[in-house]
């Protein structure tokens, strides 16, 4: 990494019994092989732990890809790391106190083209609490077919979820993204420590076929 360059961390940390989504279940996160166990196979001093983790995708910090929404979509094993590292990226604020229904007006007038869209509301201040789950700040469908029609190449959001979930719909905002090939990360923090241009973002989940959503480890690198 050059002099001068900063990395900022965007992701939640993950723990046992962590509460992601209302009615999902947590991870569990506990030994396969303690570190007690292992001095039987080691010599004297020498100790080894091996984990085992039990969760469903949808937690933590986490990316979405088109096999999430869609059954012939690609899965998180033939997304190209293109489209995951080192993107162009762009701050958009849109305070939640302001305003829970992002809609295209804050977004328009701007270069978006083939850039990461990071939505910046500040509701991550309530990560990890009752209220984190309610009436959460999520873009509208206008919003998503703007941001498809620019051709972005991804949009970010540190909020609950991206659609509104206060109703059963159709979820317009993922299915118009994920159609378009456009990946979705959700559960970001930070945001605000983020100049709104002038950095990369990267999230990069495991090469896993056959699934549509896992965490990431997501930053920004400003130089």
């Amino acid at each position: 990494m050059s002099t001068g360059t900063k990395l900022i961390d965007l992701s939640h940390t993950i723990f046992d019994g962590l509460i992601t989504h209302k009615g999902l279940p947590a991870p569990l996160i506990c030994d396969y092989l303690s570190r007690e166990e292992s001095q039987k196979s080691y010599a004297e001093d020498t100790t080894f732990q091996i984990g085992k983790i039990e969760m469903i995708t949808n937690t933590g910090t986490y990316l979405d890809c088109p096999f999430h929404r869609y059954e012939d979509g690609k899965d998180l094993s033939e997304i190209q790391l293109e489209k995951l590292v080192d993107l162009q990226g762009i701050v958009i604020r849109a305070d939640y106190r302001d305003a829970k229904a992002i809609h295209a007006d804050y977004f328009r007038n701007k270069e978006l083209r083939g850039r990461a869209i990071l939505v910046h509301t500040g509701w991550d201040e309530h990560w990890n609490t009752e209220e984190y789950i309610q009436h959460h700040p999520y873009l509208t469908e206008d919003a998503a077919q703007y941001l498809a029609d620019c051709g972005v190449k991804l949009v970010g959001i540190d909020s609950m979820n991206i659609d509104d979930t206060s109703e059963k719909n159709t979820r317009p905002v993922h299915s118009i993204l994920l159609h378009s090939e456009i990946l979705i990360v959700e559960h970001l923090c930070n945001l605000q420590m983020l100049p709104d241009e002038g950095f990369t973002f990267s999230a990069v989940p495991p090469k896993w076929r056959g699934v549509g959503t896992f965490p990431v480890r997501a930053m920004a690198k400003i130089v």
